[in-house]
């Protein structure tokens, strides 16, 4: 256990880093030593946030990059070096201190040019996969308050984006950031709301699913041959989309839609090897209960209460 005299020289030490990030000679090391030692200082979010400039000197670092987005000239040092600044921006999320002042400011805004990029080189893929990180501490933590901005904001056509186009972390990333907005009954209502926002959800989730199921029969047909698979299904990948399934059909309307909807491959024994390799049987048994709702409809009847949604109004047109 530190002693106190231990303390307070790495006290010094980050005040000072945090103080030098108002310096543009001094900042690109403070970014550097701040974003690696993070996670080592508790308090970190509240003196990022209350300190005078810090966070117009990171946003200075974030809004520098969006010259190199378009057209793509942006080189793996200035990704390196602005994905610092987000790291720093996801201290200040994950923090109870500060996540209300971070909402309040409309921060998250600043990274969705980041989310919308669709070039895969090394230095975007890294942006993209940063800036997620930010939002998934955001609804990692269960609050209505989060998702109530999210959902005022275009995350969910951008995590819909990187689901289709996404490297396999991006789109699990991305895929876990919708399953969080759908958990809160405010995602599940406003998802559920409009026929477009229930087609757009379930056909890239649809299409995911024949990705991976397509993956699985490959591993199948590769070891009846004795070879080894070139890529196997994700089994993280999988467990998130089964979990956003089950979510809708916890909506009534919606699971009268997902009877005709959900891909065959989920109802079959397609994963059936995949899902035996997890250690986690949560997926099993959230699949299970799954097909239960499409049998027999929603098992838990108080989440089927439709409250308005952000725009107000009722449940909407969903298809059943």
């Amino acid at each position: 256990m530190a002693t106190v005299a231990q303390q307070q020289p790495q006290e010094i030490n980050i005040l000072q880093l945090v103080l030098d990030l108002t310096n543009h000679e001094k900042r690109e090391r403070a970014l550097v030593e701040l974003s690696k030692n993070r996670e080592s200082y508790a308090e970190l979010a509240p003196i990022l946030w209350h300190s005078t400039g810090t966070v117009s000197a990171i946003l200075q670092e974030i809004v520098s990059i969006y010259p190199r987005l378009t057209p793509p000239t942006l080189s793996n040092e200035a990704s390196n070096r602005v994905c610092n600044a987000l790291a720093l921006l996801q201290t200040v999320a994950s923090h109870k201190d500060t996540r209300k002042l971070f909402l309040n400011a409309h921060i998250p805004l600043y990274l969705y040019p980041f989310l919308n990029t669709s070039y895969d080189s090394k230095p975007f893929e890294y942006l993209r996969l940063t800036s997620l990180g930010v939002i998934g501490a955001l609804v990692k933590v269960d609050d209505s308050a989060v998702i109530n901005f999210l959902l005022q904001t275009e995350i969910i056509p951008l995590c819909l984006q990187i689901m289709e186009s996404g490297t396999e972390l991006s789109k699990t990333v991305s895929t876990f950031i919708v399953q969080k907005i759908l958990l809160d009954d405010m995602g599940l209502n406003y998802i559920c709301q409009t026929v477009a926002r229930f087609y757009a959800v379930s056909s890239v989730l649809n299409r995911m699913v024949e990705i991976e199921a397509k993956a699985a029969r490959m591993v199948e047909i590769e070891a009846k041959a004795g070879r080894h698979p070139n890529k196997r299904p994700s089994l993280r990948l999988i467990k998130h989309i089964i979990r956003c399934y089950l979510r809708i059909s916890e909506n009534a309307r919606a699971c009268d839609a997902l009877r005709q909807y959900l891909p065959t491959s989920l109802r079959d024994n397609t994963f059936a090897q995949t899902l035996a390799t997890s250690t986690d049987p949560a997926t099993q048994t959230w699949l299970s209960t799954l097909l239960h709702n499409i049998r027999s409809g929603p098992q838990q009847d108080a989440k089927n209460v439709h409250q308005p949604g952000p725009n107000g109004g009722g449940p909407g047109d969903v298809p059943h």
